[in-house]
């Protein structure tokens, strides 16, 4: 026996703005992420940009056959709004629609079951000019996109995904600004966390109109550990979760907000009305959640909004990205999600490691000992909160391809495919050859593995 049901979906992800390139080809309008890598007010320090990225829309049939020869099961994808819609409402671009068809019918030829994912953070310019995720209309702007690709896929799909991660648009876009748009306000960023879960709504309202298979909206969640019991550190620890975990996944699937985003908003927080929660509070098909690391956590006066701070375990192992490798707590953080959200289905849709992977001959591989044996422990991992009883449906690695890592840049590779930036060539790593002898056995050789 594996510890995984004979049914479970193996596969791995991407997104549009990170491997497609071409990204004004054939029509397609300007996301945020275009604009944000091209502003030299705003660019990545690289100065790297998803003009070229993996070239993926230019070699998206090769990739396919490629995926195929991996032994995957399921791709999770997102589609490019701009490539669809250039304006973000209104006039359909066929030519890029057809992108995302060949690209779905590729992979039911190959046998390979299409996730897709409507939003990976790239919004089109021409709404971000007419307020983008600040305009209370961006929900209907959201429900209108999604149901043109209901409409075109649905069927062939039968997994849709409405937003990707949330807290890290409103974070990372306009509280930091290290992100596409490239904002900074505190007052931006709650408006922005509830815009995008009434566009979740919106959508998933749409789908119910018009689709006949499953939607679900996918949140990282990050789990968070006191440093000490103090109860300072506990308040932080409190405050750190809720703005992270539950800010998203409360009011989907409560249709609350978390006690504890006023103290963090202060003046910038606006409560929710019961009309935004009902919209939020859709009934779904699945949950997916993306996870890499936890985070362990203590007070600080300074850490302005939260007033906690991250603290750096020593001596732990580390990716690339300075995340700390603790898979335990992928199991407990899928146990917390049952005990506080019940029996959802569960697709696990990110997980994945940053290494630096010496570069050696084709023939030989790309050795990545230290992404195979992250990949190992983390599936264990899974495999552990399926055995006390939560319903985990599929494993999604990230990333199937090297990418643009968004504001890192090319430099941190996440992909169990090697992605030469100069040729573009395409080589699996040996975790590439691990994973694919962990989905041909459904995970029984993970007792064998790194």
């Amino acid at each position: 026996m594996s510890g995984f049901p004979d049914d479970f979906l193996w596969g791995a992800a991407t997104a549009a703005y990170q491997v497609e390139g071409s990204p004004l080809a054939d029509g397609a309008g300007t996301s945020i992420w275009h604009r944000f890598t091209h502003d030299p007010r705003l660019m990545i320090a690289t100065g790297d940009t998803g003009d070229v990225a993996c070239d993926h829309y230019n070699r998206m049939e090769s990739d396919v056959e490629l995926m195929k020869q991996l032994g995957l099961q399921a791709y999770r994808f997102s589609v490019s709004w701009s490539r669809v819609l250039p304006e973000g409402t209104g006039r359909v671009n066929e030519a890029g629609l057809d992108f995302y068809r060949r690209l779905v019918d590729r992979l039911l030829e190959a046998g390979i079951e299409p996730l897709a994912t409507l939003y990976h953070w790239d919004l089109p310019a021409a709404l971000d000019d007419r307020g983008g995720w600040l305009n209370r209309e961006s929900a209907e702007w959201f429900a209108e996109y999604a149901g043109v690709m209901f409409r075109a896929l649905d069927g062939k799909v039968k997994k849709w995904a409405t937003l990707n991660e949330p807290w890290v648009v409103a974070d990372g876009g306009y509280l930091n600004g290290v992100l596409a748009p490239g904002h900074r306000s505190i007052f931006e960023c709650a408006i922005v966390s509830r815009n995008l879960m009434r566009a979740h709504g919106r959508a998933v309202q749409t789908y119910r109109e018009c689709g006949a298979h499953e939607v679900g909206l996918v949140i990282n969640i990050e789990p968070k550990y006191p440093a000490s019991d103090s109860p300072e550190d506990l308040a932080a620890t409190a405050r750190a979760d809720a703005y992270m975990n539950r800010q998203y996944f409360d009011p989907a699937l409560l249709g609350t907000c978390p006690p504890e985003l006023p103290v963090i908003y202060g003046e910038a927080w606006e409560d929710w009305s019961a009309e935004d929660l009902a919209l939020c509070c859709q009934p779904v098909d699945f949950v997916g959640i993306n996870y890499y690391t936890r985070s362990v956590v203590r007070a600080s006066e300074t850490a302005w909004p939260l007033f906690a701070e991250h603290v750096v375990q020593e001596g732990a192992p580390h990716t690339e990205t300075d995340w700390e490798v603790f898979p335990e707590a992928m199991t407990r953080t899928l146990l917390w999600f049952r005990e506080r959200y019940g029996d959802l289905p569960v697709y696990i849709m990110e997980n994945g490691a940053a290494f630096s992977d010496p570069a050696t001959s084709a023939a030989e591989g790309i050795p990545d000992d230290d992404r195979c044996q992250y990949l190992a422990e983390h599936i264990a991992a899974v495999r552990d909160a399926i055995a006390a009883g939560v319903d985990i449906r599929g494993y999604m690695v990230w990333s199937l391809f090297d990418n643009l890592e968004w504001a890192l840049g090319y430099a941190k590779r996440f992909g169990i495919v090697h992605v030469d930036y100069e040729t573009l060539a395409r080589t699996p790593k040996h975790s590439a050859r691990l994973y694919r002898q962990i989905i041909a056995s459904n995970g029984a050789e993970l007792e064998h593995a790194a």
